[in-house]
């Protein structure tokens, strides 16, 4: 079974720094694409930022320059480094990685359990 486990989520006040972090564990291959989603009450759950196994990243707009992702593809770990935080950033954040399991002949899209990020003074 895969699993992907997130960490790293909590409180934090505006301009401050955050960094999440998520494992994908399981009989699987190096994960292909991981990243970043997240969904703020009332709102369609977005792309955050997303990386390849190659290094190509993508990120939103929105986070664009404040934000940086990273992976460990050793770990087969994903991480999201975010500064200078708005209020607007709050939401529960997603790890997203495409996967193929061992013993299986295509890669599958896994989500995480989701961690709160609240900015706020």
């Amino acid at each position: 079974q895969v699993h992907l486990v997130e960490s790293g989520g909590g409180l934090v006040q505006p301009g401050g720094s955050l960094t999440l972090s998520c494992a994908a564990s399981g009989r699987i291959f190096s994960p292909n694409v991981m990243g970043w989603y997240r969904q703020a009450p009332g709102k369609e759950r977005e792309l955050v930022a997303t990386m390849t196994s190659g290094s190509s990243t993508n990120y939103a707009n929105s986070v664009k320059g404040r934000s940086t992702i990273s992976r460990d593809n050793a770990k087969n770990t994903v991480y999201l480094q975010m500064n200078s935080l708005k209020p607007e950033d709050t939401a529960v954040y997603y790890c997203n990685a495409e996967i193929r399991p061992l013993g299986v002949g295509t890669r599958y899209n896994y989500w995480g359990q989701g961690t709160q990020v609240t900015v706020s003074s």
